[in-house]
């Protein structure tokens, strides 16, 4: 399955590039910790300040809220997320306590005459 996600940046230009350079060669054990959670591919675009994350998934093996509780009992997944926070913002339509939201599909050419 394709998931189509939404997250801000900080509009600082040091701090974009900074992230933008932890994205070059992500923590190995980031990975890791995706792949094993079913997350067979990732790639994050940018506008500005806004972000969009194409993930793709292994529906037999991925479930969000599986991988969100592993998280929590993986201090190094932890310490990324908490890096990462330090360059990202939500969305103002963000829910309070959330990162990357899910955006909605308004259109497939596939399901065009």
């Amino acid at each position: 399955m394709r998931h189509l996600l939404a997250l801000d940046l900080k509009d600082d230009a040091a701090l974009i590039a900074e992230y933008e350079a932890q994205h070059r060669r992500i923590w190995p054990e980031i990975a890791q910790h995706l792949r094993r959670h079913g997350v067979t591919g990732m790639e994050i675009y940018r506008l500005g300040t806004r972000m969009t994350m194409v993930m793709e998934t292994d529906d037999a093996r991925y479930d969000a809220a599986a991988m969100a509780a592993a998280m929590q009992d993986d201090p190094r997944v932890r310490e990324w997320e908490a890096l990462m926070w330090r360059f990202q913002a939500p969305t103002p339509w963000t829910p309070e306590g959330e990162k990357w939201v899910t955006m909605t599909r308004i259109f497939d050419l596939a399901q065009q005459p």
